[in-house]
């Protein structure tokens, strides 16, 4: 016979003749509550959401971008003090590291000089290590006590006077062949001279879309970084106006370099077999090239 603990002691006939006595021991009420109510917590808590800064590295992450379009003839000086006054430390607090401002520039390719370009919008470039991240930016910052006493002029604006006329934003999630950000020293080093030029490639199709993605995957993006171009990131379009498309930041220390940079990239025959292989034939409809010079708070 065999012999299990249970509550109270009992015969049971099993088939075939045999018997096994079963005794039962009681169980606290105590142990068996705390038993429980400890697997319920633990439960509940894995399926919680990671937050930002508890995501695991070396994940894809995500970018937003915003552009904030000015009334014309308007003043920047209260979106300015806000991006840098509240939304950029506010973000910094919740993890969200290395947040660009930029407007635009006017280049003449020939002389390498620049001018800033009248009308310019206000990017703001937000690396996410989440999409959760990406949520609680968009939706719940601007009601935090804190970022509505430091951003309180841009906030609080009159109806007659706005600080904007409309923002956009686009939602990208980074390539697997550059997952993060990443900044050169320059960058990090905030040199006043740096800067950036943003693409984006639209593409006829979201297969002709993937397709182009797929052409930086193969080793475009690694030929940029062994001509020292210092891209900044990598994004595949997942939500917002234009798509499909994908948009890019390459970098220089100043417009010379940034510019010697690309006429490596032009004559470099490692370029002209990947974008010569038929299989990436007719990928993009349209290339906009904008470029960026970074706001003095800008930590990019």
């Amino acid at each position: 016979m065999h012999k299990a603990i249970l509550r109270h002691p009992r015969t049971v006939n099993w088939k075939r003749g045999r018997q096994q006595t079963i005794t039962y021991l009681p169980m606290k009420r105590r142990n068996f509550l705390t038993t429980s109510l400890a697997a319920t917590a633990a439960a509940a808590l894995a399926r919680l959401p990671l937050s930002a800064a508890e995501k695991p590295a070396g994940g894809r992450g995500y970018f937003e971008l915003r552009a904030y379009r000015l009334k014309p003839g308007g003043t920047a000086a209260p979106l300015d003090g806000y991006l840098e006054k509240a939304l950029i430390p506010a973000l910094n607090q919740r993890g969200v590291k290395s947040v660009g401002v930029f407007t635009e520039l006017e280049v003449d390719k020939k002389a390498a000089t620049s001018k800033p370009l009248d009308g310019s919008p206000v990017w703001v470039l937000i690396p996410h290590a989440s999409l959760e991240s990406f949520v609680g930016a968009s939706a719940d910052l601007n009601a935090d006590a804190a970022v509505q006493a430091a951003g309180a002029e841009y906030l609080n604006v009159p109806k007659a006077s706005p600080a904007f006329d409309r923002i956009d934003i686009w939602l990208y999630r980074a390539f697997q062949g550059m997952p993060q950000m990443e900044l050169p020293a320059f960058s990090r080093n905030r040199t006043p001279a740096r800067v950036f030029e943003m693409r984006d490639y639209e593409s006829h199709s979201e297969r002709a879309a993937l397709n182009k993605m797929a052409m930086f995957n193969s080793g475009e993006i690694q030929l940029m970084k062994d001509l020292g171009m210092s891209p900044v990131m990598f994004g595949q379009g997942i939500a917002g106006p234009n798509l499909p498309h994908l948009r890019y930041f390459t970098s220089g220390s100043d417009l010379a370099a940034h510019l010697a940079g690309w006429a490596k990239f032009g004559h470099d025959p490692r370029w002209k077999a990947i974008s010569g292989d038929p299989q990436y034939k007719d990928n993009t409809s349209r290339n906009t090239a904008r470029f960026l010079t970074p706001r003095d708070y800008s930590q990019i």
